[in-house]
């Protein structure tokens, strides 16, 4: 009997999983501030920048202020601010509304992002089988209605729903975004469900702590993925091999015989 077989829902990260981020950070607050006729922020200043500002605001407004009811361009204009400050920038208010204008616009479309080429079939694969399909990611609204379209990713083809961080207010590793995703599926109990994603601490630990199976993906050939295996995670190169995982023959053995695939 396949895992497949057991399964009635399978839900999937998105960025590492089905999205990869295109080019450095660098490169977007570079063509922001040269648009409005600023030299190119240092990109190694700018991403030590952005990764501070962004833990700060994450931890003050956590899911992109969906407690304080902050509207999303409110909070990126926050922290896209003080990334700059962080990184030794500091711009009028005109000049700087002009590059948070274009630096906004850039990560809300599909520019930033390539899809995996294994997306899509494997997505659709899936409905085939007959399974529900949902995304669970630490992302705002413009995921869901905006960039996954852009590539094809669209709601009700190739997935049935999504509980986005900025949408629902609770985010990864919380265990309880996978309780939703449950509920959402329709009340499906956590054995019958598998997430798939790329972090062990926020995709494969919370989901199997509810009860439901874990599986993740080393596209990137990390060096983490050794001690992924060696904490008892299944890891495997992509989706294709995720497909095929999924449907080969487990001879009624447990999932923990596939760890070291």
């Amino acid at each position: 009997m396949s895992l497949l077989s057991k399964l009635r829902l399978i839900t999937l990260d998105v960025t590492g999983t089905l999205l990869a981020y295109k080019g450095q950070l660098g490169d977007y607050y570079c063509m922001a501030a040269k648009s409005a006729g600023k030299p190119c922020p240092d990109y190694k200043r700018m991403h030590e920048g952005f990764k501070l500002a962004y833990t700060e605001m994450a931890k003050q407004y956590p899911c992109f202020g969906f407690a304080a009811k902050m509207p999303n361009i409110d909070w990126w204009r926050m922290c896209v601010k003080d990334s700059f400050v962080k990184a030794g920038y500091e711009y009028d208010e005109e000049t700087f509304e002009k590059i948070f204008k274009r630096i906004y616009s850039a990560f809300g479309s599909s520019a930033p992002y390539s899809v995996f080429p294994d997306a899509q079939p494997f997505l659709r694969w899936l409905h085939g089988k007959g399974l529900t399909v949902g995304i669970v990611s630490n992302a705002e609204y413009r995921y869901k209605d905006v960039i996954l379209p852009a590539f094809g990713l669209n709601q009700g083809s190739e997935w049935d729903f999504g509980v986005f961080s900025g949408v629902v207010g609770v985010e990864k590793p919380d265990p309880s975004i996978y309780r939703i995703a449950l509920e959402m599926a329709g009340n499906i109990a956590p054995e019958e469900a598998l997430h798939i994603g790329d972090s062990l601490r926020k995709d494969y630990i919370p989901a199997q702590s509810i009860g439901m199976h874990g599986l993740l993906l080393d596209r990137f050939r990390t060096t983490d993925a050794k001690s992924w295996r060696q904490s008892g995670a299944t890891v495997l190169p992509d989706l294709v091999a995720a497909q095929e995982w999924l449907s080969k023959n487990l001879k009624d053995e447990p999932v923990a015989a596939e760890q070291n695939v």
